[in-house]
């Protein structure tokens, strides 16, 4: 399993890096300073199982930096960023998850393994806004799964929906499975099922 850090934090990234490590055996932790780096190493080692992203990098934005690499993989934000607003628009940019840099390892790799399996990792400091689970009666899914579900709906398969959104089919099933999760479904009919009956999805 190849993981990748981009933080421009010398010490901060080598410490997370050492973390991570321990998330699995054989882990391997790739490093990178700012985006342009990161996203060289991205493409140097396709099938990458996550990227751990600093939202603020000197050579991009947030916004940008998580559209890019969620083409790639799945994206989880580690961020010294405390504000739900952060939050919402990370998850709303493709991030899969959002941890601070105030958690510790145990938070850390808890956070990582839910990514890894394909669920949402939201973070305590949405507490005091909407429920982390549902927002208005709905299920909260990030903006990039909702492009998913939107192909789902049309009958794309994995492999037209990654032409279509610029996603690695790995990519693509990790959204899925957590769309499913998300909405407590199985497959792909009752996932559209269900979306619509939540008004996710236009009847």
């Amino acid at each position: 399993m190849k993981l990748l850090i981009v933080d421009d934090h010398p010490i901060l990234r080598q410490g997370v890096a050492e973390i991570l490590r321990q998330t699995g055996p054989g882990a391997e932790v790739l490093q990178a300073r700012n985006a342009e780096e990161g996203l060289e190493l991205a493409l140097q080692n396709p099938g990458l199982a996550a990227v751990i992203l600093d939202l603020n990098l000197p050579d991009a934005s947030g916004t940008e930096a998580i559209a890019k690499f969620a083409k790639l993989a799945p994206v989880m934000i580690l961020s010294a960023s405390e504000d739900p607003r952060d939050v919402r628009k990370a998850l709303a940019n493709g991030a899969m998850g959002y941890v601070t840099k105030s958690v510790g390892a145990e938070t850390l790799t808890s956070a990582l393994q839910s990514v890894l399996a394909g669920n949402v990792c939201l973070p305590p400091l949405l507490a005091n806004g909407p429920a982390p689970e549902r927002v208005d009666g709905r299920p909260v899914l990030t903006g990039r799964q909702m492009d998913v579900l939107e192909a789902l709906a049309r009958g794309l398969t994995n492999k037209d929906i990654g032409l279509e959104l610029d996603l690695s089919e790995k990519t693509v099933k990790t959204h899925i499975t957590a769309i499913f999760r998300a909405l407590n479904v199985v497959n792909r009919t009752q996932a559209i099922n269900a979306a619509r009956e939540a008004n996710l999805l236009a009847s």
